[in-house]
């Protein structure tokens, strides 16, 4: 091992640390090495300390900042590269944990490794900031549908514009803290999930809320801007109460089984500000009411409640109102930061109302998890097994997820379990086992990693291999009860799919069980057959159960993707599928382009006659070649065409081609949906913006346009019946 170390330039005990550095390096490289411990971190780490941890490790030990060896460094950092790649990464982390290096084979190395300069100001901006709460792909989904309002920010570590940006969604992220849950995802890092969310430019910032479709920030990126923008959709509201509505808001509350939070106002102690009152009026929302009273008018039913000064009770459903007759003040505020009483782990009922007079703890992150423990809580199935209870060979099925409690991906499963339970109530029961307790039913089950979520069927077994999410967990469950793809034999390939009729199409993946990349590739052709329902037929062949047939049909790597189009004298017998890409909206785009064309492709001549002078419906796109969004939404388009045929005609104008006619028509981006209904007349020349690229999102917003429409004549036509 060759130093290259100046000792003018570094001091001894740095030197010292490099030394001891190196050595467990060449350790690690001669073993198979600890991706953990590589990091400095535990097997318990959450994303945002891994994160940490590696980029401390980039800062410190980068080729950049010291005179070592290049090979030795590069080798070392190759290393630390990998471990971080792999276990940021939810699924890749849990086949390490598993099956450690070689659960990982069949995966790509780990990639390039940045400059000094990247790690030190690019790498994971707002890791630092406890206000902002950085996403991944395995957590998205489960924040954004937590019933909480998020306002997240798309950015990308090399975007000049996202830097700029920073500042200000710091300072917006503390002021709006509590009112809103701010979020920020690194495109970067998660370029998938940012491909998925349709995320083109950077930054793009989406306020999020269940119930509703995400909403794009277009206004200028002052703090007040964002602030008065986000404020919208707080629907949070706190009541002043006072002798005139007290006892009948109280009651009224209680009847519907919620209790209130109220603060009280007087002339010593700390009052909460209103923007705290507002923020825990949001926080819970649907778990209690919150209000304020001024005990400085009225003093008289402060002195009845013993309030003498500024305080903040909980009063649960059905508790005396009048403290005197130990009504109970259940939480206090201290130093403006709100105590609960007892230990949150010692809470074993999952009731609503139990979550602020049982939990104990201080701090605004143990906050936000207390409430959102307590909404996910609420009328969901999830029950707690053991010897006792564990589920034999019985005629209903049940779904367990076995877990240890300081497995982080254990923990952020469990909301999105509870979320699955209330779907399924009736039809599949839930359970969780914890692994620490129950160690030798998880070990009669071959439980190696956390969290294993297994299906159990009378004699049937399905282990869940998809992201921890609610809709993924669904998903798998109906794709177990109504199967999206047809397990193909050599028998069935033939009838189905090479006698195929001659406006079908099929697609077919080849695999293996033991190949780590079919495995991946599973969940996601399952989802990918249920979006192509109805459109495209999707079928699997086992290639380690048919392994003749596969060579015959000259398979020779797993998985092979292959489509089979609308039958043709000149087509090709099938088109091989070799995207970088194998998720699921990747796969449906490729095989949509495979569709026959139903829209029209307009030109100014035609655009002119049949959509601003004809008598139609037309509903158009508005597109350039060379723009990546406009391919994306291409097949999108085709899909809505098909959906509306018979109702709206559907055209395409290429804007490049036909500048001017786009020019005319208002276009200022590509793509760009209009909608030109006739009631007549063409009542507007330019049309009518429609704000989705969703085929689904587009034909309700048609549908709902045509309705009105539908109205309004009959309604001028009952108006000209009365007039005769």
């Amino acid at each position: 091992m060759e130093f290259l170390l100046s000792k003018g330039d570094y001091p001894t005990s740095f030197r010292r640390s490099l030394l001891v550095v190196l050595v467990c390096v060449m350790v690690l490289v001669c073993t198979d090495q600890d991706y953990y411990s590589l990091l400095g971190v535990s097997k318990e780490a959450s994303s945002r300390e891994i994160r940490q941890a590696f980029k401390k490790l980039a800062l410190k030990l980068h080729p950049d900042k010291n005179q070592v060896s290049s090979n030795v460094w590069l080798h070392f950092l190759g290393l630390t590269n990998r471990a971080y790649e792999v276990l940021k990464d939810e699924d890749l982390r849990k086949k390490y944990d598993k099956y450690g290096e070689k659960g990982l084979e069949d995966q790509q190395q780990g990639g390039r490794y940045e400059s000094w300069h990247y790690y030190r100001y690019d790498f994971g901006i707002y890791d630092d900031d406890p206000e902002i709460i950085t996403l991944d792909r395995g957590e998205f989904d489960a924040a954004v549908n937590s019933g909480e309002l998020w306002f997240v920010n798309f950015y990308s570590p090399r975007c000049s514009h996202c830097h700029d940006l920073a500042p200000t969604w710091r300072e917006f992220a503390k002021e709006m803290d509590g009112a809103i849950r701010i979020g920020a995802v690194n495109c970067g890092d998660n370029r998938m999930l940012c491909r998925i969310k349709g995320i083109n430019s950077y930054p793009s910032l989406y306020v999020f809320k269940t119930g509703m479709q995400p909403v794009k920030y277009y206004g200028d990126r002052s703090k007040e801007s964002l602030k008065n923008f986000a404020m919208q959709y707080v629907t949070s509201t706190v009541t002043e109460l006072w002798a005139g509505n007290f006892v009948n808001a109280i009651e009224t509350s209680f009847a519907s089984g919620l209790g209130w939070l109220i603060t009280f106002c007087a002339e010593r102690g700390d009052c909460l500000s209103y923007q705290t009152r507002l923020k825990l009026a949001g926080m819970l929302e649907g778990l209690a009411n919150v209000g304020w009273m001024d005990c400085g008018t009225q003093g008289e039913l402060c002195d009845n409640l013993d309030i003498s000064s500024s305080t903040t009770a909980y009063f649960p459903p059905g508790a005396t109102i009048n403290n005197k007759e130990k009504g109970g003040v259940l939480v206090r505020v201290v130093s403006k930061k709100i105590l609960y009483l007892d230990k949150a782990m010692a809470m074993t009922k999952e009731r609503k109302n139990d979550f602020l007079s049982t939990l104990f703890f201080e701090g605004k992150k143990i906050l936000y998890d207390i409430v959102a423990f307590a909404k996910e809580s609420v009328n969901s199935h999830v029950i707690t097994l053991g010897p006792q209870n564990f589920p034999g060979k019985e005629k209903e099925p049940w779904l367990v997820d076995f877990f240890a409690p300081w497995c982080p991906p254990c923990r952020a499963l469990l909301p999105e379990l509870r979320k699955a339970s209330k779907h399924l109530y009736g039809q599949l029961k839930f359970g969780t086992l914890d692994c620490t307790v129950h160690e030798g039913l998880c070990n009669m089950h071959n439980i190696r990693a956390y969290p294993t979520t297994v299906v159990f069927n009378q004699s049937d077994v399905h282990e869940y291999e998809g992201h921890h999410s609610a809709e993924q967990i669904l998903e798998f469950i109906e794709d177990l009860r109504n199967p999206s793809v047809i397990s193909l034999t050599p028998e069935t390939f033939v009838e189905l799919v090479e006698r195929r009729k001659r406006e079908e199409i099929w697609m077919v993946d080849f695999y293996a069980p033991w190949c780590g990349p079919c495995q991946a590739l599973m969940p996601e052709w399952k989802k990918m057959a249920r979006m192509l329902n109805g459109l495209i037929s999707v079928g699997s062949v086992d290639c380690q159960k048919f392994y003749s047939f596969c060579h015959q049909e000259n398979v020779r790597g797993y998985p092979e993707i292959r489509l089979f189009p609308q039958k043709s004298s000149t087509a090709h017998q099938y088109y091989s599928y070799n995207g970088w890409h194998r998720d699921s909206y990747s796969l449906r785009g490729w095989a949509l382009g495979y569709l026959p064309q139903v829209s029209v492709d307009l030109t100014p001549q035609s655009f002119t006659e049949k959509v601003l002078n004809g008598k139609d419906h037309w509903v158009i796109d508005f597109y350039a070649p060379w723009c990546g969004p406009c391919q994306n939404f291409a097949p999108e388009f085709e899909i809505l065409a098909r959906a509306i045929k018979g109702k709206v005609k559907a055209g395409k104008v290429d804007c490049q081609a036909y500048g001017q006619t786009c020019q005319s028509a208002d276009i200022r981006a590509y793509p760009t949906v209009k909608f030109y209904p006739y009631q007549g007349t063409k009542v507007n020349a330019l049309g009518e913006y429609i704000d989705s690229r969703d085929a689904k999102g587009i034909a309700d917003i048609l549908n709902e346009k045509l309705e009105a429409i539908q109205n309004k004549g009959k309604r001028k036509k009952s108006r000209n019946k009365d007039e005769l």
